[in-house]
């Protein structure tokens, strides 16, 4: 079943423009979203989630957003980039503040989520650490019956461990509960232990969308005896540093040169350069 289908998204502002982003994601499935900074990941978050007013379309789980927005709403587990609750309430007080908002809160079900996760309600929110916050925001987000997880930069700031365990969570939440997962990030270390699918984003447009594997196996990352070689091979993102010169080539091309499986890091970094070589 698909969870989330984005249709034409375009979001404009003076300095930055959403350029008609499409794709979609399946239930049980997550998908990484990623790019460099000012990419527009936010703006493409908060356009799907309805907190900035966008063009286009967006379905969870067949429901349309402009026309049954308090389903879809209900459908919909957000946790946006950098928002903190009141650090000095307990995780007590603010679930009992937020449990409002959802008709179909279940206390019981949050109050397992937080046994499970080893969180005391009892406990102030400063006093969690920060991987221990992002589980509590999991919580409240999965109380209400949310079967799509759309997560803004969940990672940023964690430390290695607790980015393990959050994204060995979100896998089980996918893989048990069978929830689709959207989740913003620049740590490709993340998206290699959690991702199936990739969306990546460049300047307001999209570059690449699919599976993970179809994005890694799609190219080679390449050494040339010099930047003339790479450029007469095509090679994409051509970089000259100490060790020489490198870049990017579609799988199967640039017979004769030193090549070898690109890294989905290697992937961002020299699509990400061929871009703004384009705009230059």
């Amino acid at each position: 079943m698909t969870a989330l289908s984005v249709y034409g998204l375009q979001k404009k502002y003076p300095a930055f423009e959403l350029n008609s982003i499409g794709f979609s994601l399946e239930a049980g499935r997550i998908c990484g979203l990623i790019g460099a900074n000012g990419a527009g990941k936010t703006t493409l978050l908060k356009s799907i989630v309805g907190l900035v007013s966008a063009e286009g379309e967006c379905e969870v789980f067949g429901h349309s957003f402009r026309r049954e927005e308090r389903v879809v709403k209900s459908l919909i587990g957000y946790v946006g980039g950098g928002f903190r609750y009141y650090p000095q309430k307990t995780v007590r007080a603010v679930a009992r503040a937020v449990a409002p908002f959802y008709t179909a809160w279940d206390e019981r079900n949050f109050c397992t989520r937080l046994d499970g996760y080893g969180i005391d309600p009892g406990k102030k929110i400063a006093a969690l650490s920060d991987g221990m916050k992002v589980k509590f925001y999991l919580a409240l987000a999965l109380s209400h019956g949310a079967r799509l997880l759309i997560l803004d930069e969940p990672t940023s700031g964690l430390d290695p461990l607790s980015r393990e365990e959050f994204c060995a969570e979100i896998v089980r939440l996918a893989r048990e509960e069978g929830a689709g997962v959207l989740f913003s990030t620049h740590i490709p270390s993340d998206l290699m232990r959690a991702a199936d699918d990739i969306v990546f984003l460049s300047g307001g447009r999209m570059l690449a969308a699919g599976a993970l594997p179809e994005l890694l196996n799609a190219y080679a990352f390449v050494e040339f005896s010099d930047e003339a070689q790479a450029r007469e091979t095509g090679a994409l993102g051509i970089h000259v540093g100490r060790n020489g010169c490198t870049g990017l080539l579609p799988r199967g091309k640039g017979a004769g040169a030193r090549s070898r499986p690109a890294t989905l890091e290697e992937i961002m970094v020299c699509l990400e350069l061929e871009e703004r070589r384009k705009e230059e």
